[in-house]
C-alpha cells in the first residue's frame, strides 16, 4: 500500500482511489440502468413510450410566477448592486 506525506497527513493513496473507484462504478452502473439500453436489456418499456400528462395553466399562473420570481430575484439584485456601489464608493471616492 503507497502512503503520501502531505503538509504533515497521511494519506493513503490506494485506498482512497479504490473507493473513489467504487463510486464511480457504482455510479456508471446507475446510469446505464437508467437509460434506454439498460431498459431494452431488461426488456421494459423505453421513457419515450412515457406520455406524461402536462398540467394546464389556469387564469393567473404566469402572473403568479412572475410575481414570485420579482420576489426572489429584486432583492439579491438590490444587493449586488449596493455592495457594487460601496467598493466603488470607498475605493474611488473615499
Amino acid at each position: 500500500m503507497k502512503a503520501l506525506l502531505f503538509f504533515g497527513k497521511l494519506i493513503v493513496m490506494e485506498r482512497e482511489i479504490m473507493f473513489f473507484q467504487r463510486k464511480v462504478d457504482r455510479a456508471m452502473k446507475k446510469l446505464h440502468e437508467d437509460s434506454d439500453a439498460g431498459r431494452a436489456e431488461r426488456g421494459l418499456e423505453t421513457k419515450d413510450g412515457d406520455e406524461r400528462e402536462v398540467p394546464e395553466l389556469e387564469k393567473n399562473d404566469l402572473l403568479a410566477m412572475v410575481i414570485a420570481a420579482m420576489i426572489t430575484i429584486v432583492p439579491v439584485a438590490l444587493l449586488v448592486l449596493v455592495g457594487f456601489g460601496l467598493v466603488i464608493y470607498f475605493s474611488l471616492i473615499h
